[in-house]
This record gives structure tokens, C-alpha cells and sequence, in this order.
């Protein structure tokens, strides 16, 4: 059996989950997340406190079906209680970035300040000029608002200018050398 989804999932205290056949709603102190099993072969089942995720049959489908559906309804239950961040950091000669009203506009060098829209359930913050946060209870939606924000300018292997995010480490190309022998 897969050893993640064969964990339990410990429902925390002001947490809901509602399991109505094959949709899952989760409730919390931050919102609401609801999720659809779209495999037959996985069922969810609650009691006292706790979250199981089985599967009927030992099918392929069914083994890479358990392990993902258990994963997702454990961030979802994870995110109604504590938010989802991604850190985005700008580096660059000018570059810059600022937010109003939920809008991201960032100075990335282009001859125009890009800007970005974030959708519902998102909250997007400047601690200050170079830095930018992805904030959410969906961790699906954080993770794919941020990779969009970073493909803006991805960064540039050579000077390292672009965005990237905190967590990420990028090695910085040796440029040029001259031909002399």
C-alpha cells in the first residue's frame, strides 16, 4: 500500500470536512476548499477526528490515484487553517515591484511596468521593493500564480538578474573568456 496514502489526516479543532459521495468540502477559520475524487477507485471516508483516503482495487490507476487524492485533501485541510506562502524575490539594476488593490505592477526591465492581476482567494504583498509574497489557502492556486509571476522574467544565468524564488538556488554562469593563448 502506498505509505502516503495510507496516512491518516487529523482534523484540527474549528475544521470541517464534509464528505458527500465523491466531493470533499473542507471548512476552516481562513475559508472554504472543496475538491471532487475524480477516480471511482478512491473513497473518502471520515470518523472521529480523522481522514482516511482508500482505494478499492490494487490497479495502477488506482495506487497513483490513493496517494494524490490523500496529499491534496491533507493541504486542503492544512490551508484552511494556516495560509500557503511563496516568497518571489527580484533582482536587478531598477527592478522593482509594488502592489495596489491586489495588482502587482513590477518595473522587470522592460520598456513598460508589467502588470498582474491576482485572482480570487490570492493575496499578493511588498514587504519592500525587491520582494514579493503569494499568499492563499489553495495550495495548488499559490504555487501556480507564483511560477506565473516568475515566468514574467525568469532569471538570467549570466548577471542573475530576473525573479526567483527564495527557496531556489541558481548557479551563475562563467560568461565570455578571451581567446588569447
Amino acid at each position: 500500500m502506498s505509505r502516503i496514502g495510507r496516512k491518516q489526516i487529523p482534523v484540527p479543532a474549528g475544521v470541517t470536512v464534509t464528505v458527500d459521495g465523491q466531493t470533499v468540502t473542507v471548512k476552516g477559520p481562513k475559508g472554504t476548499l472543496t475538491q471532487l475524487i475524480a477516480s471511482p477507485a478512491v473513497t473518502v471516508e471520515q470518523s472521529a477526528g480523522v481522514i482516511s483516503v482508500n482505494r478499492s482495487n490494487e490497479s495502477k490507476e488506482a495506487k497513483s490515484m490513493h496517494g494524490l487524492y490523500r496529499m491534496l485533501v491533507a493541504n486542503m485541510v492544512a490551508g484552511v487553517v494556516t495560509p500557503f506562502v511563496k516568497t518571489i524575490l527580484i533582482k536587478g539594476v531598477g527592478y522593482k515591484a509594488s502592489v495596489a488593490n491586489n495588482k502587482l505592477v513590477m518595473n522587470i526591465g522592460f520598456s513598460h511596468p508589467v502588470e498582474f492581476v491576482a485572482p480570487e482567494g490570492i493575496t499578493l504583498a511588498c514587504p519592500d521593493l525587491n520582494t514579493v509574497t503569494v499568499t492563499g489557502i489553495s495550495k495548488e492556486l499559490v504555487g501556480q500564480v507564483a511560477a506565473t509571476i516568475r515566468g514574467k522574467k525568469p532569471v538570467e544565468p549570466y548577471h542573475n538578474y530576473g525573479l526567483r524564488y527564495s527557496t531556489e538556488v541558481v548557479v551563475k554562469k562563467e560568461g565570455k573568456t578571451s581567446g588569447k593563448k
